[in-house]
Parts: structure tokens; sequence; C-alpha cells
């Protein structure tokens, strides 16, 4: 099978395409026939070096989402056929022809959903979902505030967010980005210097603050969001785009009575990516379409992953970046 090979860390210029033995299926587990697999930011950081999967995957095999057709069932898999549509995530090396996955971490794509958009949901939606949801429990009315909202994970959270009820409230780094957005929040903003946006969420607040901020960009953004919250408001750290320290006030954490918690979905364990996968199923699954509508950036074939590489790491995407095979 053809399957996308780091060769050694570093740039775009690492990747090839190799032919690759196909996994062999085990139970409990389903072989995928992959029409279309995602290019996340963590597959960059993984080419870089910097973010190797967890035990018992290849470091040098990027994926971590596709969409394609049941090929072979393990013993024991009791949620799906050969030939169904599905869609799913994994710890890694999903970009290729073919993909093993345990079942609980796989769902039937709906009626009407392609294969390419359904590639472009499960990581960003998933993420989007456990952050805002089982982590955050944002509830109707409540008010949210998300960054790198022209994101895969972005879009996706912008679009619960606004499912659920809440004020949505989001950035992005240039207006035609922020065009995008429109239709996905209430109030979307450029910081008017660089990580510089408290001010602006307090004004849009009324001086109160958001109940909730999804990060996914840490750094120098973590005392703007600490600034940002409400009383008893709730930051979910997501993603360290904009580096991984920062210098605050923690005073603002006691006096607010703050919560701040970290969350990633590929170092989990399967039963709780297995929790989560769930959980997103039995929200989201059946919006797809309507209340749920993923962006797709662009559509690269397989033979061009260097170029798609280049283009997330460039920040010139809005939605997801998609391979097709």
């Amino acid at each position: 099978m053809r399957a996308v090979y780091i060769t050694d860390f570093g740039g775009p210029e690492r990747l090839e395409i190799r032919e690759m033995p196909e996994p062999s299926v085990a139970p409990g587990k389903i072989k995928v026939r992959v029409s279309h697999a995602g290019v996340n930011r963590a597959d960059i950081l993984q080419r870089r070096g910097l973010y190797p999967g967890p035990e018992g995957y290849d470091p040098h095999r990027p994926g971590l989402e596709f969409a394609g057709v049941v090929a072979e069932c393990g013993e024991g898999v009791s949620r799906f056929n050969t030939g169904d549509r599905v869609f799913g995530i994994t710890s890694g090396e999903a970009q290729a022809e073919f993909v093993v996955v345990d079942q609980r971490l796989a769902a039937i794509v709906p009626e009407g959903i392609s294969l390419e958009i359904a590639a472009a949901v499960p990581e960003a939606y998933v993420t989007a979902h456990d952050a805002l949801v089982t982590q955050a429990g944002l509830s109707e009315g409540e008010s949210v505030f998300i960054h790198a909202a022209a994101s895969g994970v972005g879009i996706a959270a912008c679009q619960i967010a606004k499912a659920r009820g809440a004020k949505v409230i989001a950035t992005s780094r240039t207006a035609e980005k922020l065009d995008e957005l429109i239709a996905y929040c209430d109030h979307p903003i450029i910081p008017e210097s660089g990580p510089i946006f408290a001010e602006q969420v307090m004004e849009l607040t009324e001086g109160q603050g958001v109940d909730v901020v999804l990060d996914l960009v840490g750094g120098a953004y973590f005392p703007e969001n600490l600034k940002s919250l409400a009383s008893k408001g709730r930051m979910i750290l997501v993603g360290l785009t904009a580096g991984r320290k920062a210098e605050f006030d923690m005073g603002l954490t006691l006096a607010k009575r703050l919560t701040i918690k970290g969350t990633v979905l590929r170092s989990r364990s399967v039963e709780e990516k297995g929790e989560a996968m769930a959980a997103f199923a039995s929200d989201v699954v059946r919006g797809l379409g309507r209340e749920y509508t993923p962006i797709i950036d662009t559509v690269f074939p397989v033979e061009s992953v260097r170029e798609a590489h280049e283009r997330v790491e460039s920040n010139k995407n809005i939605g997801k970046v998609i391979l097709s095979f």
C-alpha cells in the first residue's frame, strides 16, 4: 500500500510516498481502505520530530484521522460490517491506503456526506466537542471565546458552541479569515495589537468577561485569556502554537476563582478516546450537513503531501487540508 513517510525529521521535503505492507486486522479492530485523510498541525510537529505518536506507532508515519470503507472486521467487532463507510481517529499512521483502528474510534458516515467531507470531521470535531462540552461544560446562554477560529478545530468549536446556544466571540489573524467566520460566531475580532484582546472582550460582554475560553494558541495569549474570563470562568488549553511558556498574574486565578484545564486526544488511552468518540457520535454526527458543516480549504492528492504540509504550516488555510488516495 502507499503511505506517507517521514524520511528524517525536518521540513516538508522530508516527506515521501512509500510502498508499505498492509496492516493486519486484529480482534476488536477494523481495517479501513482509506479514501481521504486529514492533515493536522500535529502532523507538522511530528514531521519536525517534536510530537511523536504513542508507543506502538511508527514515528515516521503521520495521520490522526481518516475516512473510508471497512475492508475487514476483526474477531469480536460488532459495530461495523465490511463495506460500511466510516470515519474516525487514531494516534498515527492514518495517511495511508489502509489503516487498522479499534472499533470504538470510528463511526458511520451519515447518508449524504461524502468521504471527502467526512475526512474533515473527526479530529477537529471530536477535539472541539470534548473541550467545550465534556471538559468546559458549556451550556446554553453562556459565552465562549475561541482562538484560531478559522482552523479546523476553531470552526468546529464555533459551530458546536452556537448549536448549544452559546454566545461566540472568536479571533483570527486576518480580515479574510474573519469573513469566513461571520456565519459561525456573534463577534469575530482581530486582536488590536498582537495578543492583546482582553479590553475588546470586556467591551463585548459589558464588563463581565466570558464564561469559557478555548485556547488553541497558548504562549502570550495565556495572560490575556485570564483577563478575559468572567468570575468562575473556565479555560481549556488545547494548543501551543504561540509557545509553551507565558508570564501571568496567578492572583487572577484566585480572585476570579478560575478553572484552567489542559487537554489532548492523542496520548489518551483507547478507552478514553472511545468515550470522546462516543460523545461526539451521539451529539454531533446526526447534525452533520446542518448545524455542523465542515469547511475544506484544499484537497491534495497524496502525491502532493509536501504542498499540503506547506499549506498548513504557513497558516494560509481556512478550514481543513485533506489528502486523497
